[in-house]
């Protein structure tokens, strides 16, 4: 894939994370590893919306954190970024944002339950950062962060916001959806008071193991994108 088609998919993926309630004012950042070169990575640019990303406001950004091409303005909170990268190769796309019932659920310090289909995808798969609830501006915060999430694709930050990561760009985005969707149906039956029990083990990770596969991300990605286009 070359460089414009990242960029593009980048840019893409910020008008599908706004278009599903993933925006906070300006807030929030999305980030994807050269693929030529995983010692770099494309980043959402400070003081922009999530939709404003554009091939030319984009920040290429090394693992220490520093902007090596690109004139706007780096997000404080790199250092999630830089930090996760060095720890997990694995990881392709990060993505950070303060999604309403996420933070609500973070708030009570209870861990996430499969109430709810997209639970599955994260059956004992979310990691808590609860150092500060202040933003992440330095390396040792960053890493702490990157701790917190260990070898899982989710973290929730206490009274703060979520990370989530994945091998793709089509991976982290669907999976911070899927996650708020998760901790509001988690939220709305725990208020009620009317949860049942989780289904089975074996149950819950075989769906997880079905929501999990490359192409479901990305054939839902792709509607999306689609749906962003016709409005």
């Amino acid at each position: 894939m070359v460089d414009t088609e990242i960029k593009d998919k980048l840019i893409q993926a910020g008008k599908v994370l706004l278009d599903n309630g993933q925006d906070d004012f300006t807030r929030g950042h999305i980030s994807v590893r050269l693929p030529d070169d995983p010692s770099l990575f494309y980043m959402k640019p400070h003081s922009i919306g999530l939709d404003e990303i554009t091939r030319d406001n984009i920040l290429t950004i090394n693992l220490d954190g520093e902007v090596v091409a690109g004139r706007s303005r780096r997000h404080s909170e790199v250092y999630i970024h830089s930090e996760i990268y060095k720890e997990r190769p694995d990881v392709s796309s990060i993505l950070h944002t303060h999604p309403t019932y996420s933070v609500a659920l973070s708030a009570t310090g209870r861990p996430l339950k499969v109430y709810s289909q997209p639970g599955a995808l994260f059956y004992k798969s979310v990691g808590y950062f609860e150092s500060t609830i202040n933003l992440i501006r330095s390396t040792q915060l960053g890493a702490d962060v990157a701790k917190a999430l260990g070898d899982m694709p989710a973290v929730f930050m206490k009274h703060h916001g979520v990370v989530c990561v994945g091998a793709t760009i089509e991976e982290a985005v669907i999976g911070v959806i899927m996650l708020e969707n998760a901790a509001m149906i988690q939220m709305i039956s725990e208020a009620a008071g009317a949860q049942s029990d989780e289904f089975p083990k074996a149950d819950i990770e075989q769906l997880k193991n079905d929501l999990s596969k490359p192409e479901q991300f990305t054939i839902n990605f792709d509607y999306l994108v689609r749906r962003v286009g016709r409005k």
